[in-house]
C-alpha cells in the first residue's frame, strides 16, 4: 500500500473538521490486545478474559478492530474471544506492533465534517508514552497504520513546527465545541512535560487548529496513582452536550478530597460554546484499591460509551451500584453494564483508557 500522505495547511477545522462526541455513532472501536506481562503483573491471563468481555459487549453494534503484533498473537486472541463468545463476525484484527494497549492515548484521534461531503480524518498526536517511559516508538505509528488501511487523511498536529502532543484520555469533548482537560497534565512545569514551553495559550489555540473546538475547561488535577498525571478520563465526562458527571469523595481523610474538592470549585467556572453552565452530575469514588504499596486510579468516569452499550468499570463495591444507576438514568437511549475491572486497574488504567472510538 502507498505511503498515507500527511496534511500540512490549512488546518482540520479551517476545512470544517471537528471532533465529534463519543456517544455520536461509531463505525468502530480500536483496542490494542494485551500482552505486555508488566503492564498488569501476574495477571495478564485475566486481564484478557476482560477483553474478552469488553468485546462481546461492544461488538453488537459495532466493528471492533483489535491491533495485534503476529499472526501467533491473532491466533491467540480469537482463541479466548470466541471462547467469551463474541461476534467474531463484528471483529478485524489489525497487524501492528505495539508497546502498550492503552489505545485510547496511542490510537488514532478522528475528526469529521458534513459538508462539502461527509469525511472523517485522523490527527496525529505524536503519542511518547505520556512524557515518562522511553518505550513509544510503536505506539506512535498507530495513527499512520489506521490512516493507511482506512484510506483516511491524516493532519500532523503541531505548533510552531514542532510535533504536539496530546493523548486521547487528556480531553473530553462534548462534540459542540468544548473540551475539558487538567492543568496537571497540560500545564505542569517540571513533571511529564508533553510539550516544553507551550503554555495555556499555546496548547487551547493549537487544540482549536486540529480539534475543531472554541471552548476550554481547566479543572486541576485527577486522583493518586494515575500513571498519565492527571487525565480527565478519570475526573469528569460528558454524558450529553450539556451535562457532565464529575467524581466526588466525601472522605476528608482520603488523599484524594484535596484534588477532587477543586475540580468542584473549578466546574462552576466552566462555560459551554454557548456561555451556559453545564449541569454537573456527582459520582461516587470506590473505596482505595492498592496494589502493594501503590494506590491504583480507580474511577467509575472511566466509562466507555459505545453503540450497543455503555461499559462501566467496577470494582467489587458497594459504590458499584450507585455509580450504574446514575449512569443508567443519564444513558436512557442504550444499556449500561459493568465490567469487573479489579485487575484491569493494576495496569493503571480501565475500560476508557484501552478504547479509542472511530465515528461513523
Amino acid at each position: 500500500m502507498p505511503k498515507q500522505p500527511v496534511s500540512e495547511n490549512p488546518s482540520p477545522a479551517a476545512l470544517g473538521f471537528a471532533m465529534p462526541a463519543e456517544w455520536e455513532p461509531h463505525e468502530a472501536t480500536w483496542l490494542g490486545w494485551p500482552y505486555h506481562p508488566t503492564d498488569w503483573p501476574g495477571k495478564l491471563d485475566a486481564i484478557r478474559w476482560v477483553y474478552g468481555e469488553m468485546v462481546r459487549k461492544i461488538a453488537p453494534g459495532e466493528i471492533v478492530r483489535i491491533l495485534v503484533r503476529s499472526r501467533g498473537e491473532q491466533a491467540l486472541a480469537r482463541r479466548y474471544l470466541e471462547r467469551a463468545r463474541a461476534d467474531m463476525r463484528q471483529i478485524e484484527f489489525v497487524m501492528h506492533p505495539t508497546n502498550r494497549g492503552w489505545t485510547r492515548d496511542s490510537g488514532p484521534i478522528f475528526v469529521r465534517r458534513r459538508r462539502p461531503r461527509r469525511e472523517t480524518a485522523i490527527v496525529h498526536f505524536h503519542f511518547n508514552a505520556w512524557a515518562k517511559y522511553h518505550d513509544w516508538q510503536k505506539d506512535r505509528r498507530v495513527p499512520e497504520t489506521a490512516a493507511k488501511l482506512l484510506r483516511k487523511r491524516l493532519f500532523n498536529a503541531e505548533h510552531d513546527g514542532r510535533d504536539f502532543v496530546i493523548e486521547g484520555g487528556g480531553i473530553e469533548v462534548n462534540g459542540r465545541g468544548t473540551l475539558l482537560t487538567t492543568e496537571e497534565c497540560y500545564l505542569h512545569p517540571t513533571v511529564q512535560v508533553r510539550n516544553p514551553g507551550l503554555g495555556r495559550a499555546e496548547i487551547e489555540s493549537t487544540l482549536e487548529r486540529y480539534l475543531g473546538v472554541t471552548r476550554f475547561g481547566w479543572l486541576a488535577a485527577g486522583p493518586v496513582g494515575d500513571d498519565t498525571h492527571g487525565h480527565i478520563d478519570d475526573i469528569c465526562r460528558f454524558v450529553n452536550p450539556r451535562t457532565v458527571v464529575l467524581i466526588r469523595e466525601p472522605n476528608r481523610r482520603d488523599i484524594n478530597y484535596r484534588p477532587l474538592a477543586e475540580n468542584w470549585e473549578r466546574i462552576r467556572d466552566v462555560r459551554l460554546e454557548d456561555g451556559s453552565r453545564p449541569e454537573v452530575v456527582p459520582l461516587p469514588m470506590p473505596a482505595p484499591l492498592f496494589f502493594e504499596k501503590d494506590r491504583l486510579p480507580a474511577s467509575y468516569a472511566n466509562f466507555y460509551i459505545a453503540n450497543a452499550a455503555v461499559l462501566v468499570p467496577t470494582f467489587n463495591d458497594p459504590n458499584d451500584r450507585i455509580a450504574l444507576g446514575i449512569l443508567a438514568e443519564l444513558f436512557a437511549d442504550r444499556p449500561v453494564v459493568g465490567i469487573h475491572a479489579v485487575d484491569l486497574v493494576l495496569g493503571f488504567g480501565s475500560i476508557h483508557c484501552l478504547t479509542q472510538q472511530q465515528p461513523r
